[in-house]
């Protein structure tokens, strides 16, 4: 079939961008799939090993009929754990892990056990477990909002459920029937995941030169739909902080939310600022941001699955809650998505916080911008590559003469564990207290030189997640990326 032939016959009165896509979904797509999908069965198969290196252990598909002996399942996992604690506890995992000290591990692990029964559902049985979340809550606000009254929120399970509830809540109040979101490319894929959840559209709009918010597009995408306009501190990708203070004025002017998302840099921006960086106004401190979301077991140092969502208002976090007051099995309110939660996480994050305390976050903020600098500079280094922007901690690395994702791989084979990245292709190493242990910012340097020379001088076939990451890059057809990724999904409840 040739496309000139068919602009000059049936498809000659569309627009060509329109006739080039019907000519490719006719001609192209089926050879593509036909490819892809020989392909998916290998990549898999690839990764089968790495994501499932307990296959020939034993295994239980069923209840067994005899009960295992304790002992033996406590060494068990014993064993696991063992055989998974190396590449972190050596620093050589971007994120994950951001503190790892063994005695501050200890010290949560011993509050867990103390909580591991509370469930703040139950607020009657478990007071306990309310006065560990509200003083959470206060914590964080003075952290993010010093002078500013009124700030609220909850705690949630994770950076994705703050998000979550923030976009519900904005489209609650808001009360349109076709509510919409206007997000920068680099806002978290979570907003993606709260639109398809609430109904709600999202808008990407384009970033600058150094992968920051454009403040144009934005004010070009906001409409009289829009209930919400989304910033980052730092972005996930490429660790830059958006321009909030523009941005939350836009929204104010407009009449509508704005939401920091300070997942990542909740707990690193506030103590940089007082250690003397130059630091961009972010948080409640500046005008016309009505919500923030802050991660407590990323740099917060507490265990995983805890995160605050907070509100300018009182009136706006009422808008996530959840009450039914004519249920047969009585009064139900929950202020999260889930109903009974953990309140051990809850009891762990406010024994990090307060232990730890201003002076503690102000030492590891040092180490960490510290040392995120000399991996920064490190980069650099490399003629082969390029920094993204104006990163701190979180640092995201491209090449035009090298494919990065090859180079990811090669970093896997060295021990180290890095995110990839799309659009542009790029890698990142996001700094964490494991990082600033003496000499894995120096290995992390060495190691990535060899890893960009051994790719320069090796053109072989790319392995293990690099043509996962080459293929979701080149492929143009959205849903065959996506089935792969189910696939690998599936892949994982593989018992």
């Amino acid at each position: 079939m040739d496309l000139e032939k068919l602009l000059r016959g049936p498809l000659g009165r569309l627009p060509r961008p329109v006739a080039s896509a019907l000519f490719w979904a006719v001609e192209k797509i089926p050879a593509v799939k036909r490819r892809v999908g020989s392909e998916y069965e290998s990549m898999l198969d690839g990764l089968r090993d790495e994501i499932k290196p307990y296959r020939d252990s034993r295994s239980f598909t069923s209840i067994p009929a005899t009960g295992v002996e304790r002992g033996e399942i406590l060494a068990e996992m014993e064993s696991m754990a063992a055989r998974e604690t190396d590449a972190w506890r050596d620093g050589l995992v971007s994120g994950a892990v951001y503190h790892g000290d063994r005695e501050h591990l200890a010290f949560l692990d011993r509050v867990l056990s103390i909580n591991s029964q509370v469930n703040p559902l139950h607020s009657d049985i478990w007071p306990s477990a309310a006065k560990f979340e509200a003083e959470i809550v206060a914590m964080a606000a003075s952290m993010l909002g010093p002078g500013e009254e009124g700030i609220c929120g909850t705690v949630t399970s994770g950076g994705t459920e703050s998000i979550l509830l923030a976009v519900k809540a904005h489209r609650d109040r808001a009360g349109l029937r076709k509510p919409e979101m206007v997000a920068p490319v680099t806002a978290h894929t979570a907003f993606d995941k709260a639109a398809a959840y609430f109904g709600v559209k999202l808008i990407r709009t384009s970033v600058d030169e150094n992968s920051r918010a454009d403040i144009t597009a934005v004010a070009d995408a906001v409409g009289d739909n829009t209930i919400l306009i989304v910033g980052s501190a730092p972005s996930f990708p490429h660790g830059a902080i958006d321009p909030i203070g523009a941005l939350a004025a836009l929204a104010a002017e407009r009449g509508i939310g704005f939401h920091t998302d300070a997942c990542l840099g909740g707990f690193v921006l506030p103590w940089a600022e007082k250690l003397g960086y130059p630091i961009p106004p972010f948080d409640f401190r500046v005008r016309g941001v009505t919500s923030m979301s802050v991660d407590t077991h990323k740099y917060g140092y507490a265990p995983k699955g805890t995160s605050v969502v907070l509100y300018r208002s009182r009136e706006l976090r009422r808008h996530q809650y959840f009450t039914a007051a004519d249920w047969p099995g009585g009064l139900y309110f929950s202020p999260t998505l889930a109903g009974s939660r953990p309140g051990a996480l809850s009891a762990g994050a406010w024994a990090a916080m307060v232990s730890i305390g201003e002076s503690g976050y102000l030492e590891a903020t040092g180490q960490i911008l510290e040392t995120g600098a000399r991996i920064r500079s490190g980069i650099g280094s490399i003629p082969e590559l390029e920094v993204i922007g104006d990163p701190l901690w979180v640092i995201a690395f491209r090449s035009d003469s090298v494919d990065v994702y090859r180079v990811m791989e090669k970093m896997r084979q060295a021990g180290w564990s890095l995110n990839g990245l799309h659009n542009p292709p790029a890698v990142h190493i996001a700094v964490t207290l494991r990082h600033t242990q003496p000499g894995v910012a120096d290995r992390f340097i060495s190691d990535l030189r060899k890893s960009v020379a051994s790719v320069s001088g090796d053109p072989g076939k790319a392995e293990g997640m690099a043509p996962v990451y080459g293929l979701a890059a080149t492929v143009p057809v959205r849903s065959m990326v996506d089935d792969l990724l189910e696939r690998y999904i599936d892949m994982l409840y593989e018992a």
